[in-house]
Order: structure tokens, then sequence, then C-alpha cells
């Protein structure tokens, strides 16, 4: 797969005459856009994206079936059945490029693309699955004469011990070592015998989705080989940053404009970090009131979030001059830190307007001693986490619930439980920025403060 800058990338016929779901086998012979290489890859990681917070909130597998549905639908279908099929094959190999570089993105990686092959394997008929296991070059047939008849009341007792209303032995059984379906003999869902497995025609997705699983793993590292021995360094000023980019990608909106909910004063800042803030901004707020200082990570993570709430310039130099010149004095406040945050608001410099940190950001940052910085639910102790939710006013039950979802590393979600948890109502967009936490809360409490007397 070549990127270019600006010619139309035409399809191969290769491409075109795969499978309906790709396997992803081999790397399409086909050039790419330089536009399409980072927007197809933002595509397929909202599908994702989608699919792990799914799966983290426990959703059965109907509601998966659904969620996954909608979320292809809005975020890969297209009318054209080719275009749809180019833009599934190269966002998957772009993304595999993005989540080869480290093993807790591969993990990541590995886990919502099997998901999302699983899904999509269901949905296709029997011939369609019985296809795709020879695309895949698997070595099993299916079991057939005397061989059946001899396992029939053997299987029958498998298929009645399943508690089906009706129960009947299928009429295709697959016979594989029984290593490779794990989950079946796991679940104690297929006949065992000397060391093979015997796989119903329905049970086919187990089957295919090991090998699925095994090709992208294998796929991971060798696609890391290449990135760090050859690709890194020759694509430093084009693909790199790109690529280095997308794994913390957060796709929703930035929040460098303030809106009706957001925008706090001064005499009220005090109240509202309280009230609205995310454990993470509240955390940095009271290390401000209670050290005088931050060093730059916690300047810049409470800077920029101050700035989307709605804080004007003067009334945010007027708070870091409040709380620094106790510790470091007026003139040395002047010097090395007022100019860093009307650079922040675009008024010195480049006059860029910088935007607010994404919880991606937050989580994969790495602050060192000294600094607060960073997402409390990963970065934090248990004990100071449990400490810092209870002063949140979380209940005992709220508490295991996020520390649950702490110990499995699903941040973001414990974050989206502890404010289902503090504002009494559910968040299913889930929590994906700090002032989106804000505004959310910000709606929540107005709506449940009367209007003023007229």
């Amino acid at each position: 797969m070549e990127v270019i800058r600006s010619q139309k990338r035409t399809p191969s016929n290769d491409t075109v005459s795969n499978p309906k779901i790709p396997l992803y086998l081999t790397t399409p012979p086909m050039e790419v856009r330089l536009e399409e290489f980072e927007r197809f890859a933002i595509d397929r990681l909202r599908v994702l994206k989608g699919i792990s917070d799914g799966l983290a909130r426990g959703r059965n597998p109907k509601e998966m079936d659904d969620l996954v549905d909608t979320l292809w639908k809005e975020h890969m279908r297209d009318p054209d059945g080719s275009v749809m099929l180019n833009k599934d094959i190269i966002s998957h190999f772009v993304l595999r490029l993005v989540y080869c570089r480290s093993d807790e993105l591969k993990k990541w990686f590995l886990s919502m693309e099997t998901a999302l092959f699983r899904h999509r394997f269901r949905l296709q008929n029997f011939e369609a699955q019985r296809a795709i296991v020879g695309e895949f070059g698997l070595p099993y047939k299916a079991v057939t004469g005397a061989e059946l008849e001899g396992l029939k009341e053997r299987l029958g007792q498998v298929v009645r011990s399943l508690g089906q209303i009706s129960p009947t032995v299928e009429a295709v059984y697959y016979k594989v070592p029984f290593e490779e379906v794990p989950d079946l003999v796991a679940s104690r869902r297929v006949l065992i015998q000397k060391g093979y497995a015997f796989v119903a025609g329905s049970q086919l997705v187990s089957l295919v989705v090991t090998q699925f699983r095994s090709h992208i793993s294998k796929a991971l590292i060798l696609t890391n080989r290449k990135w760090t021995t050859t690709i890194r360094e020759r694509e430093k000023d084009r693909l790199t940053p790109v690529v280095e980019a997308l794994s913390t990608s957060y796709l929703g909106p930035d929040y460098s404009q303030s809106t009706e909910y957001a925008e706090i004063s001064l005499k009220d800042i005090d109240q509202v970090a309280k009230s609205c803030f995310p454990l993470c901004m509240r955390h940095l707020f009271e290390k401000v009131r209670e050290d005088h200082h931050l060093k730059h990570g916690g300047r810049m993570q409470l800077g920029l979030f101050l700035k989307g709430v709605g804080l004007k310039l003067d009334d945010a130099l007027a708070f870091w001059r409040a709380e620094f010149t106790k510790k470091v004095g007026s003139e040395r406040f002047d010097k090395e830190y007022a100019y860093a945050i009307r650079h922040n608001y675009g008024k010195e410099g480049k006059r860029t307007d910088y935007t607010p940190y994404a919880c991606q950001k937050i989580i994969s940052s790495a602050p060192g001693a000294g600094d607060h910085h960073g997402c409390p639910y990963r970065h934090f102790s248990e004990d100071n986490l449990r400490a810092a939710l209870g002063r949140m006013g979380l209940s005992s039950r709220a508490m295991e619930d996020v520390m649950d979802k702490v110990r499995n590393k699903h941040y973001q979600l414990a974050c989206t439980f502890t404010f289902e948890a503090v504002y009494g109502t559910s968040c299913d967009a889930g929590i994906n920025h700090p002032n989106q936490y804000f505004e959310e809360s910000q709606k929540i409490l107005k709506s449940k403060t009367p209007p003023a007397p007229v």
C-alpha cells in the first residue's frame, strides 16, 4: 500500500474481488491519497472505540450486534460497495500501523478488531462462512458418513445439555484440534474425543475467529518490526506524525470556544470547581490552591481546561497571579509565567488558538515526581483514588463500580461512572473530554435550578 499526496487512487481488481468480509491477509496493492490515509483511519477508530465502550459497559450480545450495526452504518458504509470495501481494507492497515507500536496498543487493537470480525462473520450465511474458512486455508473438512453416524448420539447429548428447546444434531460438523476452539471447550459446547473437537456449522464463528485473532496478532509483530526499522525514520516528515497522533486522537468537539453552559468568572470558580470539575481538573485546582504552584504539565492541563470553560484571559492571569505570587513573587511571575498564559490564549508567539486536552491525551501522559497532571484513574494509587472519590460523594457501591473499571484499565468509563454517580443520571455517550464533563454537569445543575423571579 503506497501513500501518495494527490493522485486519484485506483482500486485493484484483486481488492474488489476479495470476500465480502476482508481477512486482511496481505497488504493491498493500491495507492492511497494522504488525506484518505488519516480520514479512513479515524472513521474506523470511531467504530472500534464504540465497540470498546460497549464491551466495557457489559452490553449483551444482542445489544452489541445493534451497536456495531449502528457504528458501521454511521462511519464506514458507502453506497458503492467497492468504495466501502477499499475503505475497510485501507483503514484496517493504517490502524494496524498505528497500534503496532506498544504492547498496550496491540492488545486493544487486537481485541476490538476481533470483536468487529466476530460480529460481521455471524451475519454471513453458511455458504459465505464456509468460503471464509476456505480463504483462511484451514484444513478442516466436514465429518461425514459412518464417522458422523457413530457420533450422533453423543452430539445429541451435547445439544441437549445446552438447553435448546428443539434439540437436533446439525447436519454439518467440523473435526478440529480442541485447542483451536478454547471458548467452545471452556463452555462445554462441543464434543471432545481423542484430542479433537466436533464443531457444528453454526459454531464456525469460534473456529474462524481464533484463526483471525492469531493472524492479526502475528501481523502486528511483523508490522512493528517494519515500523521501527524502516517506516518511522523514512516517513518522519510525512506519515510518522500522523501515525503517532492517531492512537491518542480525540474524535469529538475541541472545546476551543466556550458555550452557554461553559463560562465562569473568578468569583464563582471555587464553587464551580467543587461541583462541576472532573476529578483530574479538581485535583489540579486543589493543588494550586494548596501549593500555590504547578509544574508545566499541570499548568497546561488545567490552564487550557479553564480557557475551554470560559475563563477570560484577564481572569486567567489574575487567577494564576494570585496563587503563584504567594510563592514566587510578582516579578518572577511576570517574567516566567505570564507569557505562557497569554500564549495559550493565542495572544503571543504564533498566536495559535490552543485547545483543551482530551481524555486520551491526559491518560497517555507520564507525570513524574512532583507532577499532578495526568488521569487520576490511571495514575493515583488505589487508596488515593478511593479518598478522592469519597470527597466527591460517591457511595460504597458506586465506588466499587468505578474501581472495577480502573482495574480493567477502562479509565474513561471509570470517569463516566463517577459522573453518573455524582449527578444521578446516565451518560450513554461516555466521558471523552474534561470539558465535556464540565458542560454536561452544568446542563444538569442548571436544569435543576428554578428560574429567577421576574
